[in-house]
Parts: C-alpha cells; structure tokens; sequence
C-alpha cells in the first residue's frame, strides 16, 4: 500500500421529505489506501449504500468534499467525470437483475471497452473479453449465452468481468455476496481477493455479512444512521471492538460451535434503529447503548483515537466491561 487512493471528508447527503431533511449520511470521513479493502457495516439504514452511490455521482452530496486520484472528485465536470468513470466502478447485489437480460455475456462484457475504448479493433476486443471472462472463472465457450442461463455466482462473476475491463483503480462492491448461495460465498470472497493482489486495486466492501468481512477486508468502518462510530484495522475490531454498537453487531454473529455459543454472554442489541427524520440529539447511538449517560443526550461525540481504533463515544474505555 503506497498512501491514499481515495480520501473522504466530512461527506453528507440529504434528502427533502416535505419540510424537513432526511439526514442520510451525516459528515462521514474515511480514506482507502491502493490496494487495500476498507469494509463498511451497519444495519440497513445506517447510509452504506448512499455513501457509495455518492461516490459514483448517482445521488448529489450535500456536503463535504472526495478527493480520488488527486483530483476533487466531486467538482468533476460532465466531460471530466465521463472520462474518469472507468478509474472507479461497482458491483452490485443483485448479479442477474444488474444484467441485461438482452445482451449476450460478450456484450456485457464488452461494452465498457465500446464506450470508452472505440479505439480497439474487434479482434483486439474480443481478445480482452475473453482474457477476462478467463481469469474470473469463466470459458469462451460462455461468449454468446445470455445472463439468464447462469447460476447466480456464474452471474456474479459476469459482474466482476464487466466491472474489471476498463482496469479501474477503486472496486465499490455493495453486498457482493448476500444474493449468493452459502457454498458459493467463499468462492467469489477468494476471486475478489485474488484480483485485488493481481491488479492492486483499492476496494470498498459494503456487507452486512460480518463474516465475509472478517475475511476479506484490511480494516472496518462501522455506520450507525449515517454516521461513523468506529474505524479499526481488522483484527483489532473483531478481537477487541472499542463502540459498544460495534460489540452488539459482534455480539449477533452467530457462532456454529454449540459449546462455544453456550458460554458466550449474549446481551441482544434491543431496539430499531431510529428514523434519520428524527435523529436522537448528541450520540444517535444513546437511546440503544447500555452505557447512555445525560452526556450522551447533551454532547455529540468527536472521533477519537483509542487503541487502535478511531471511534465516537464517550465511554469507549468502559465498552470491554458492557460486553
């Protein structure tokens, strides 16, 4: 890892809901290094997705600022922005409905180098196709059968090949494996990180699995209604999680070992994440943490460092003793 490929500061997005805002995501900063995979979990609503669909200019920010390869990401011009959409690009949930279901697996494939490489002859482009269908798992032979005659991880890596022709430097993948069988997680989790190695690319990880996660990202940043509450390398989080949200997302997982999950205090996250119409004031986190104090209600906390992780809360050194 050689620095920042993408750095994010104080980044919101909002809405208007009649006469009021929906407070999306909420002054969120971050920054991915070249080749290394930041994965980002929270419950549905916490502003994953809206964050990345930010990213790739398909919902406006209202704040903050992106920069990617050194340039002001969002200040980008039509012209400029057409021209730099290939150094970052996403893949998506859901493999078959992202996919054309009139475009052969050639065309999908292809299409990106149609758009922005008119320069290449046919040969020249069908030989990059299935240069890549071949490293993502796929045969020749798959070049004019259409998405519908796939498996979903067949589809996934359909997705995966579209995504990788233009050699994009930053991957978004927004639950990449959630609409996969459980047999074929593992295998399209190994091809990413295989490919991230072969092509140093940076990645941002949107799951809800914390599994896949622990497997497949270098360091974590947990979301709560659109706002960060912990960023920690990878062992640090799942071995010693600083934010009481953090411990209860830990807490959740389910563990196969029966033993094991026998001794394991369980203390279930109680609650739903409140409306982002109507945030709690000071920590959003306070009306479901068991370590709420007036504090909370009254101060909004900073990130801070502690450990190894840079978090928001208060109490972060009492979190260990709430588990």
């Amino acid at each position: 890892m050689s620095g920042p490929i993408l750095q994010v500061n104080e980044l919101s997005v909002r809405y208007p809901v009649g006469a009021r805002w929906l407070q999306a995501v909420d002054a969120v900063s971050f920054s991915i290094d070249r080749g290394e995979t930041l994965g980002m979990v929270g419950e549905s609503g916490s502003g994953k997705s809206t964050i990345a669909q930010a990213l790739l200019h398909l919902v406006p920010a209202s704040g903050g600022s992106v920069v990617f390869r050194g340039a002001r990401w969002l200040e980008l011009g039509r012209n400029e922005l057409r021209k730099s959409r290939k150094h970052i690009q996403i893949i998506f949930q859901d493999p078959l409905a992202s996919l054309d279901p009139r475009m052969t697996v050639g065309e999908l494939i292809g299409e990106p180098l149609k758009e922005h490489r008119p320069d290449l002859g046919r040969a020249e482009r069908l030989e990059r196709i299935v240069s890549m269908m071949e490293r993502v798992g796929l045969a020749r032979a798959h070049l004019n059968r259409y998405p519908h005659e796939f498996s979903g991880g067949q589809a996934q890596r359909i997705g995966i090949a579209r995504a990788l022709m233009l050699e994009p430097q930053l991957l978004v993948c927004d639950e990449p494996l959630s609409a996969l069988d459980v047999s074929i997680r593992s295998q399209v989790a190994m091809l990413l990180k295989d490919l991230q190695r072969q092509l140093e690319l940076a990645i941002l990880f949107i799951a809800h699995d914390l599994a896949s996660v622990r497997f497949s990202c270098d360091r974590v940043l947990v979301l709560y209604l659109g706002r960060v509450m912990e960023i920690a390398p990878r062992d640090a989080l799942f071995g010693k999680p600083r934010h009481p949200y953090t411990a209860a997302l830990l807490q959740a997982v389910p563990i196969a070992d029966p033993v094991r999950a026998k001794a394991r205090r369980i203390s279930p996250l109680g609650g739903e994440i409140p409306s982002p119409l109507t945030p709690p004031s000071g920590c959003v986190f306070r009306t479901r943490c068991p370590l709420a104090a007036p504090r909370c209600a009254q101060e909004r906390p900073a990130l801070r460092q502690v450990g190894a992780s840079v978090l928001a809360c208060h109490f972060a050194e009492q979190t260990q003793l709430a588990r």
